[in-house]
């Protein structure tokens, strides 16, 4: 299956709209795989990297172009970009945790050197013992948070990942089951452009720079940007600008008292208006109707 082939879905097995403005989703595995008759096919997504937790049953997993059974208890990455599919067993058990692009490089950062485990497509198997008790722990704590806000959830939500991670990390040096996936996969030069320039909209999505100027400073014209993001990431340019806007707009309405014309200011709109209209045109809600429903 050629890469243009992958369809690029927004969530997991959906290719419907981030449905929160959190940086973060998490829910069982049943919950959406039971809809497609326990089957997701491959599929990859330009921006969000996922965690699998299996604790019962078993899948038949794609990644990369290698496909393989495993056994539960299971640990699961797939970043940005790989492509993946899963074939479940219905007696499965267990949650994915999807991660957002801003997040997943936040993370990034921070663990440094322990990172290298959030940019393999792997499976790692969970033994019987300490290390995998904590994880099973930090998956229960970190759903049990996100299915019961209460004050400072974001930072506890991204410290539960990051310990997550770090548990990840200390499993690489066991032997995986991973076929031709244990290393990280080769970087097409295409991949390398997107992702250089979904590093720039982290750095810059505030001032709102245009098309023209993000593919001046990667080097190449804004046709050949816009046609990169629309092979590998299904959206043009300026809809990758723009998601990153909304979501952070969804965050400020949701989780700050800022007004919608000081949420306006911080991203970077002339005008209050001229933002609603924009919100609106992306949610299909005002920006105040969208604070109502999230309160």
């Amino acid at each position: 299956m050629s890469t243009n082939a992958v369809p690029v879905f927004k969530l997991y097995g959906e290719t419907h709209h981030w449905p929160t403005p959190d940086l973060l989703h998490w829910e069982s595995i049943a919950e959406r795989s039971q809809l497609h008759d326990w089957k997701i096919q491959p599929h990859r997504h330009a921006d969000l990297l996922h965690l699998l937790h299996l604790t019962t049953g078993r899948v038949r997993l794609e990644l990369e172009g290698s496909q393989r059974s495993h056994e539960a208890p299971l640990i699961i990455v797939v970043p940005a970009m790989s492509i993946h599919g899963f074939h479940f067993s219905p007696d499965t058990q267990g949650h994915i945790i999807t991660m957002a692009s801003p997040l997943a490089e936040r993370l990034e950062q921070q663990l440094g050197a322990q990172a290298a485990a959030m940019s393999l497509a792997t499976a790692y198997p969970l033994a019987a013992d300490r290390p995998a008790r904590r994880i099973a722990t930090l998956v229960d704590q970190l759903g049990d948070e996100y299915r019961h806000p209460a004050p400072g959830r974001e930072r506890i939500l991204e410290a539960f990942t990051e310990a997550l991670f770090i548990e990840i990390s200390r499993l690489i040096a066991r032997p995986l089951h991973t076929g031709s996936t244990s290393t990280p996969r080769p970087q097409e030069r295409g991949l390398v452009h997107l992702q250089n320039y979904q590093a720039l909209i982290e750095q810059q999505f505030r001032q709102q720079p245009s098309v023209e100027r993000f593919a001046e400073q990667l080097s190449m014209t804004s046709a050949h940007l816009n046609l990169l993001c629309r092979r590998l990431a299904n959206r043009s340019a300026l809809q990758l600008l723009h998601e990153r806007l909304l979501l952070e707009a969804k965050r400020q309405l949701t989780y700050t008292n800022m007004t919608v014309a000081q949420v306006a200011d911080s991203l970077g709109f002339s005008e209050p208006a001229y933002f609603t209209r924009f919100f609106k045109r992306l949610t299909g809600l005002a920006p105040r109707e969208f604070r109502r429903r999230q309160a």
